[in-house]
């Protein structure tokens, strides 16, 4: 079976947390049984390491771990696993991106460097370089409001002619980058911001990597695939129906509020690693959407 191409990528694919117990130490039970839903469900992919998993929080050998366990559940299924390895200096990203593929992974999420700002050559040449030493394919990752740095359009369809080179995750909710965007051939454009994926469907993106998806997957899977089959107005129900969880779970910055919420929910367990802290949750706060996510959780 061959790598995967642009027209692979859509649908619902879930930036998923990363399970802890209270001394903070991984729960790879928890790891297991959140993947096998998401298998049971048909979610399109799984992302490893990502923002919303604590990527930077983690060293190698848990992502080696994480990796190899997602990768093995979901071989001989539907289900494709990516794996988060941006960082400031390519050569690590380089590394980063061969291990994933010595573990099986069928693509690569690189986010744009962060800290140091960058103009639009440098964050081209930084791509250029980790896709010319990269055998796996690459997804890029633009999200400005965590890097500083925003991967500007015309950068976006030049590193798009490179063949290792196949999507975006476009974190950056504005409707009208993402117009342009999915004029780009043979290129998945993946909304990378629950509140305004829809939209971004509806102006052709290609699907979603999703905070939300990882306590309302079905509802996400379900939206998309109304959205690709043209029924607007059963995916606006959805949508409008997960609004307010969509409100909640950016009050405070990812991963806190899902984490705290599927611990609140009895999905996880309490662990969070440091600077970052759990959200202090009031139950009349998350009542409004607690038993949704109760009952799809349960279906396993």
């Amino acid at each position: 079976m061959g790598q995967i191409q642009a027209k692979d990528l859509s649908g619902c694919m879930v930036a998923l947390v990363t399970p802890m117990n209270s001394d903070n130490s991984i729960n790879y039970s928890e790891w297991e049984k959140l993947i096998q839903w998401h298998i049971e469900i048909k979610t399109d992919a799984i992302i490893v390491a990502g923002t919303t998993g604590e990527s930077s929080l983690l060293n190698q050998d848990e992502i080696d771990l994480l990796s190899l366990s997602a990768i093995k559940l979901c071989s001989s299924t539907s289900t494709k696993v990516i794996i988060g390895t941006g960082a400031i200096e390519p050569n690590k990203v380089i590394a980063a991106n061969q291990r994933a593929k010595d573990n099986g992974a069928d693509a690569v999420l690189v986010v744009t460097p962060y800290y140091l700002t960058l103009t639009q050559n440098a964050l081209a040449e930084h791509f250029v370089y980790i896709a010319k030493n990269t055998a796996l394919p690459i997804i890029l990752y633009n999200v400005p409001s965590r890097t500083a740095n925003d991967l500007q359009v015309a950068t976006t369809a030049k590193l798009a002619k490179i063949e290792n080179i196949i999507g975006i995750k476009e974190a950056k909710s504005d409707l009208s980058r993402i117009e342009q965007l999915v004029k780009i051939k043979n290129f998945a454009v993946l909304s990378g911001d629950d509140g305004s994926f829809m939209a971004a469907m509806k102006l052709g993106a290609h699907g979603v990597i999703s905070v939300a998806a990882n306590v309302r997957p079905q509802a996400i899977k379900a939206l998309c695939n109304h959205m690709q089959l043209g029924d607007e107005a059963q995916a606006k129900h959805i949508n409008t129906e997960l609004s307010p969880l969509y409100d909640f779970l950016f009050h405070e910055p990812n991963p806190c509020p899902v984490k705290s919420l599927m611990h609140h929910t009895n999905m996880l367990s309490s662990g969070i690693r440091k600077p970052l802290v759990m959200t202090d949750i009031k139950t009349n706060q998350v009542k409004p959407f607690t038993q949704s996510i109760i009952q799809e959780f349960s279906s396993i």
